[in-house]
């Protein structure tokens, strides 16, 4: 094995780590790029050092369009949520409103509550 491939195997090796979309989008520039960089003096671990970062950053970054996605979905989930909410909200109102009313199982007072019984002498 000579010196001139040890940098293509490091480079190509740091370039399959990265996803297989990517490789079949950028492989092919990416390994050109290697070589010219490598060609102009660049140290041949430094280049492969630096595509096995790249390549981390793209396995942690999510595929396009997943962020779209999760972002409606979040929203739709806030919506519902609201939605849960004003609905709870509407049911217990007129529930309240309804409570002011006397209800047959209590007992029925003839007198009302703001004004005094005849019965009741005032001092």
């Amino acid at each position: 094995m000579s010196a001139t491939h040890v940098p293509d195997r490091l480079v190509g090796a740091a370039l399959r780590c990265y996803p297989a979309r990517w490789r079949r989008r950028h492989g092919d520039e990416a390994a050109e790029l290697a070589a010219l960089l490598i060609s102009d003096g660049a140290p041949a671990a430094s280049v492969a050092l630096s595509y096995l970062l790249g390549a981390a950053r793209e396995w942690l970054a999510p595929p396009p369009g997943r962020s779209l996605s999760t972002v409606t979905a979040a929203l739709l989930a806030a919506a519902c949520l609201l939605g849960f909410s004003a609905a709870l909200i509407a049911e217990t109102v007129p529930a309240k409103a309804a409570g002011t009313t006397q209800s047959p199982s209590r007992p029925h007072h003839s007198a009302s509550p703001c004004r005094p019984a005849a019965h009741v002498r005032s001092c």
